[in-house]
């Protein structure tokens, strides 16, 4: 069993940050590890956020720390910076994250080109719809057919919904842009990643809602056509190519909610304004109310 000296050492940074001894955590922070977790799965920027140490937690952005992971209940600093309900703190943590974010974005291009290029040229037509064992539901639940067309290091995707570009079909015109990374990465700053205040408020006032995929239990299975005796497995012929059928069980949507940071008002607001869909769709709502509770 570990000594309080060999856990205090062990977690050197996470016990500065839960004593917002910011100055400290400065100097450490040059020779220590900056991602690492403490028993209960937290990162530093966690736990500086879920605390409301925002000193320690400006801190830990300064040095890049990373704000993109998920704690071990599944929820981002984003989230946890919301239900402090600190205006100042959701301002902050977004900042770095898109910053972070389109950073990670713009170097990965490069390879990401590459990558097309030296792949084979194909065409790839997928479709999905939801499914409900409630009767009508189903005819209204959304569907749809996505296409990918893939040419050198050209692709181009489409749906029924939307197009993912916009052409002129009248004067047939196809609008391009240049796009010079070097110069889009020079243009890259912190200030350019501040939220728009608007958006704060809607944040603040809004419930943090996190959707996960629990497919510990999932299942693909054939599906078959035919009469019974005489059943096979059904094929469907796309663009030519005969396609495989399969059916996906045991997958459930798990939504928690965070509405601690809300008024009254706004929570009564929230619960009117739910879809009614959601419990016949057989969604998993877990609310989590931490109001009055210490950590």
């Amino acid at each position: 069993m570990s000594s309080v000296p060999d856990t205090s050492s062990r977690f050197l940074l996470h016990l500065l940050v839960w004593n917002n001894d910011y100055q400290q955590l400065e100097k450490e922070l040059r020779d220590q590890n900056a991602e690492a977790l403490d028993p209960q799965g937290r990162t530093l920027p966690h736990l500086a956020v879920s605390l409301g140490h925002l000193e320690s937690a400006r801190v830990l952005l300064r040095h890049k720390a990373d704000v993109t992971k998920e704690n071990g209940q599944g929820w981002t600093v984003l989230h946890e910076a919301v239900s402090t309900g600190v205006p100042e703190m959701v301002y902050t943590v977004p900042q770095h994250q898109y910053y972070h974010n389109t950073s990670m974005a713009l170097e990965g291009i490069p390879e990401l080109l590459h990558t097309i290029l030296e792949a084979l040229d194909f065409y790839m037509q997928m479709k999905w719809e939801f499914a409900s064992w409630v009767p009508v539901v189903s005819r209204i639940c959304p569907n749809d057919v996505c296409r990918i067309w893939k040419s050198g290091a050209k692709l181009r995707g489409g749906d029924n919904w939307a197009e993912l570009i916009e052409v002129n079909h009248d004067d047939r015109v196809v609008t391009t842009e240049h796009f010079d990374l070097s110069q889009e990465m020079e243009r890259l700053t912190l200030d350019l990643m501040k939220p728009k205040s608007r958006e704060v408020e809607r944040r603040l006032t809004s419930p943090v809602i996190s959707t996960s995929l629990d497919t510990k239990n999932i299942a693909f299975e054939r599906i078959k056509s035919g009469f019974w005796g005489w059943r096979t497995d059904k094929t469907e012929v796309i663009n030519g190519y005969e396609a495989k059928v399969y059916t996906v069980n045991n997958v459930s949507v798990i939504t928690k909610i965070h509405t601690e940071h809300l008024t009254e008002e706004e929570e009564k607001r929230y619960q009117e304004d739910r879809n009614p869909l959601e419990s016949l769709l057989g969604t998993w709502n877990i609310s989590l109310v931490l109001k009055g509770t210490s950590l």
